[in-house]
């Protein structure tokens, strides 16, 4: 099956389709909408593909002591990690109202969901794709009954094994044919000796019917568009509008104008990636018509002489004549011609010789 499928509605990532870029927003909103919308449009200003939040359903993503636990970091929002967490949570009403400007301003909305019955609610939002986070990579039961509701999907990797990637890939290849892994590693911010970018490469050959890509937390943007150059077809970004916000993720996230030019630099590198034939193309032309070599004659040679190696050389000559790399074709063969030494040998000089097609 083709490394391809349709992603969001009209738009198709894998094998030659330009790389998906997402912008995840997640909770660098501050829990405030009116930001919230203003990363959205930035996202598409800059050229994103896709505006993407986080979604929990608190409850079901933690227990009631991972809630009540104290939360003291210089980045709480709340007394407790529950209260932390609820400050940055936006309303299913308010999700709708991002979901209706992100479609204003005309970008794709989504948003990873973090427990099954953020789940739910995302399928009910009707969004184009499920995102999974690396912490759900290893929660079978929850991808089992997300690949079920037949939405493509999106799988970070951060934290697990290749072992259990395999049985990820399995597990939803069985209810879902459109899926795609992003190689990823789970810190903030990502030091470069633990991106990891060769993993790219061993699930290109592990799983060669989905599309790869990358989820990346690092600092900068030259290991993300490295990682389109080995392959990516997906890449996403955590975005803010300011570093020096409180949370964990502004200072592993892109500021505005480091989102614009990484979005350029992939479409730059998509455009020199090519089609991986070589051969000669039209704009090496005019360099071949400057400093192009030929056959020449070493030596004047009669006409109806055995060419040898001896007799030839080869020169930048006018007029253009034999290529050099068929320089062993011509010997044996005889000059129908008397030629001057150092005129070129051109094709109708030599009996029997035929230009390599």
């Amino acid at each position: 099956m083709p490394s391809k499928f349709e992603l969001c509605p009209g738009r198709m990532i894998g094998e030659n389709y330009p790389c998906f870029i997402i912008a995840e927003i997640g909770q660098n909103h501050q829990g405030d909408i009116d930001i919230a919308k203003k990363m959205i449009r930035m996202a598409k200003d800059c050229g994103a593909d896709c505006a993407k939040f986080q979604k929990s359903e608190l409850e079901h993503k933690f227990n009631k002591k991972a809630l009540e636990r104290p939360y003291n970091s210089k980045h709480s929002w709340g007394r407790t990690y529950g209260e932390h967490k609820r400050h940055l949570e936006f309303s299913h009403e308010q999700y709708k109202e991002l979901q209706q400007y992100a479609q204003e301003v005309g970008i794709f909305f989504t948003a990873s969901g973090m427990d099954e019955m953020a789940i739910e609610f995302l399928h009910e939002l009707d969004v184009p794709f499920f995102k999974v986070a690396s912490a759900d990579g290893n929660n079978f039961p929850y991808l089992e009954n997300t690949a079920k509701k037949g939405r493509p999907m999106v799988i970070s990797s951060g934290m697990q094994s290749m072992e259990t990637m395999r049985r990820v890939y399995q597990t939803v290849k069985q209810h879902n044919q459109n899926f795609c892994i992003l190689q990823c590693t789970s810190a903030y911010p990502l030091e470069p000796e633990h991106v990891n970018l060769r993993v790219i490469t061993e699930y290109l050959k592990e799983f060669p019917d989905i599309p790869i890509g990358y989820s990346g937390h690092e600092t900068g943007i030259s290991i993300t568009v490295a990682a389109v150059a080995m392959g990516a077809k997906v890449v996403e970004r955590h975005v803010t509008l300011d570093k020096s916000w409180k949370g964990n993720d502004h200072e592993a996230s892109l500021e505005p104008a480091e989102l614009a030019e990484l979005v350029r630099s992939i479409r730059v590198v998509e455009r020199a990636l090519g089609t991986g034939v070589k051969q000669m193309l039209p704009c090496e032309m005019t360099c071949h018509s400057k400093l192009g070599k030929s056959i020449v004659a070493k030596m004047a040679i009669p006409k109806g002489a055995a060419l040898t190696i001896d007799m030839l050389a080869v020169k930048v000559a006018e007029p253009k004549g034999v290529i050099p790399e068929d320089i062993f074709q011509l010997v044996g063969k005889k000059v129908l011609v008397d030629v001057e030494e150092d005129d070129s040998i051109t094709e109708d000089m030599v009996d029997g010789y035929s230009k390599k097609v």
